[in-house]
């Protein structure tokens, strides 16, 4: 990792900064997945000698004062003399980031205000808000690092389950609009940044779509694209006790006698036909074809012609795909993140902040060995995977710094505070030399009483348990952002009209298949359906001699089960795979039962009978202990 330095001292009583400096080492050059080592905690992360190595800083963002309870008038003028707000001290307070182009000295950063007073000039400084933070160390007139945009602005009808202005958060890059939850704040002929930009000026209009229900449609994070007027976000589905989730793209209208924003030109960032499957069948063999692979709809590219999604690259993990809109072709843009959904990409494009749950130890049981394709993930277990990722009030997401042209990338914090994890979306700086995201500190219920991991004593000002952090890029100089056409319409998915019925998902049909190793060797794959060909019920893959990956073979069996033919249910997973090459290891369950994930995982809550474990070089991984 090269020379490390860190140093903590107070600014102005209210600011803690970090330093954390990383020495330029290797050149930028890709020769395939990164190889997985164990960190000195003990934690898989990436090799060294697969990590761009880029000199970064470290540092917090100016942010309210800390309120000490939530009741009104607990903001006291002791506390905040201006008189401009507190900001909650739990957990998630502070969220997702969003960039401010006219300049890189401001952002705009998700708060959630509390212990306003009632009554009076201060009273409107309270709930969730979007504040313009100052990057630079200078302040506002009024002495301020930070102000509040929405504070005092009516918050339009809530559309969505995104109700308010703190997550997700875009700039448009005329800089006086801003996508703010399901709403887009607009502050006029103002900048944001401009001192005549107050709440007076500034107006919240909702976004509409119709999804054919009668009412508004619900948006889960909306996400606003490069060229300003196209749309990204996700729509769930609940019907049958399932849960489902589909991505649609639409053009921005707006609605000035309505007041609100529209979405028209709906399309789902979806496409049933056989191409669009991660494995294409051909004459009883698979082929992996990287297509459609958005899953959860992220974001965009830098240039908008992308959209960002999340799905697996290998067996019981998670990445990063880029998705082209005009083709539905697939690009990887991590490599064994484990898991990640979180991600914004440097306005250069050169650069895609991800935040991973590698490093953390968390899924290392189940997802550390690499090299196993992601076929028993086709019988439906991404869901499950993914819920390992959080316990309740704690994240175990990590800021990673990936190059997209290498594929190098390196965690920006190493030896950081476990209790201090990642949240929310990420945004970077407008010349691309830095990054913004928040983090929160672990609170009970998933610390303390009952849970093994104590729950660890605030050191930030007033005792909050969120923050916003800045990573500098000292390597980089300031570049302009990429230029960004009009996005080109999601041809490759289906149109969408109001009240159109939601599409049934294929999978693999029953049978048998052989899948041939990238570099050499096999993979024989079994496929078992229910009765009515509706679901996959089993997936068997015996592996001989098979490598994707330079230098890594893997030998053995491995199957996933549904508990039931219920639309939710429990997984069983048999594990009995040997790992050679550059590095040694095996993936074992105990047995005979196997290991099995309760759908109590889908909320959080990591529930497992039997036993995972994967060991790397001597290094054994073993699953949390169940409610942790």
């Amino acid at each position: 990792m090269g020379d490390v330095i860190r140093a903590r001292r107070t600014r102005s009583s209210t600011r803690v900064r970090c330093v954390l400096a990383v020495l330029l080492s290797i050149a930028l050059t890709w020769a395939g997945p990164p190889a997985s080592a164990a960190s000195p905690g003990g934690a898989i992360t990436v090799d060294p000698s697969q990590q761009p190595h880029r000199k970064v800083t470290l540092d917090e963002l100016p942010v309210p004062p800390t309120a000490p309870s939530t009741a009104a008038g607990s903001c006291t003028a002791a506390i905040n003399p201006h008189g401009t707000g507190c900001v909650s001290p739990a957990w998630g307070a502070l969220g997702a980031a969003g960039t401010y182009w006219p300049s890189s000295r401001y952002v705009l950063v998700g708060a959630v205000l509390t212990g306003a007073p009632t009554t009076g000039p201060a009273a409107i400084y309270t709930g969730p808000q979007v504040l313009l933070a100052h990057t630079d160390g200078a302040t506002f007139p009024n002495g301020d690092g930070w102000k509040c945009l929405t504070c005092g602005v009516a918050n339009p009808a809530a559309f969505s389950e995104n109700a308010n202005f703190t997550y997700p958060i875009n700039g448009f890059h005329d800089g006086h609009r801003a996508l703010a939850g399901a709403s887009v704040i607009d502050c006029g002929a103002y900048e944001f940044a401009d001192r005549r930009c107050t709440p007076t000026q500034l107006h919240a209009y909702p976004l509409y779509w119709d999804d054919g229900t009668g009412k508004p449609g619900a948006l889960r994070e909306p996400r606003l694209n490069p060229d300003d007027t196209h749309i990204g976000f996700n729509y769930a589905v609940t019907a049958g006790g399932a849960y489902d989730e589909f991505a649609f793209m639409g053009t921005l209208n707006f609605d000035r006698a309505n007041g609100r924003y529209d979405i028209d030109k709906v399309r789902m960032l979806f496409n049933p036909s056989l191409s669009f499957q991660p494995y294409a069948v051909d004459n009883g063999q698979l082929r992996f074809q990287p297509a459609g692979m958005i899953g959860e709809f992220r974001g965009w590219t830098a240039n908008g012609t992308a959209a960002l999604g999340i799905q697996s690259a290998e067996s019981d993990g998670i990445d990063a795909w880029a998705t082209d809109n005009a083709t539905g072709r697939s690009r990887l843009l991590t490599r064994h993140a484990q898991y990640t959904d979180p991600m914004a990409p440097s306005p250069d494009g050169r650069y895609l902040l991800s935040e991973q749950v590698l490093g953390s130890g968390r899924l290392d049981f189940i997802s550390g060995m690499q090299g196993i394709a992601p076929l028993t993930d086709q019988a439906g277990t991404t869901g499950h995977i993914s819920g390992i990722r959080n316990n309740g009030q704690r994240r175990f997401f990590l800021p990673y710094v990936v190059d997209l042209g290498s594929g190098r990338s390196q965690q920006l914090d190493p030896g950081g505070d476990p209790g201090w994890n990642a949240a929310a979306d990420p945004a970077w700086l407008a010349d691309s030399t830095g990054a913004v995201w928040a983090e929160n500190l672990v609170t009970a219920p998933a610390c303390g009483a009952g849970n093994p991991l104590p729950c660890p004593v605030s050191r930030e000002p007033g005792g909050r348990h969120s923050r916003v952090m800045i990573a500098r890029f000292t390597d980089t100089a300031p570049t302009a952002p990429i230029a960004v056409p009009p996005a080109p319409e999601a041809t490759w998915g289906i149109a969408y009209h109001p009240g159109d019925p939601m599409p049934t998902r294929p999978h693999l049909p029953a049978g048998t298949y052989t899948l041939p190793g990238k570099r050499s060797g096999t993979a024989q794959v079994v496929v078992t359906e229910d009765a009515a060909a509706a679901r996959i019920m089993r997936i068997q893959v015996s592996y001989n001699d098979f490598s994707d990956i330079p230098d890594s073979t893997l030998n053995g069996t491995e199957s996933v089960q549904r508990v039931t033919d219920a639309a939710i249910s429990a997984y069983t997973w048999h594990e009995d795979l040997r790992m050679s090459g550059q590095h040694q290891g095996t993936k074992k369950t105990s047995e005979p039962d196997g290991f099995t994930l309760s759908p109590a995982v889908l909320q959080n809550d990591f529930q497992a009978t039997g036993t995972m474990t994967t060991t790397i070089d001597g290094h054994v991984y073993t699953q949390p202990a169940n409610g942790t």
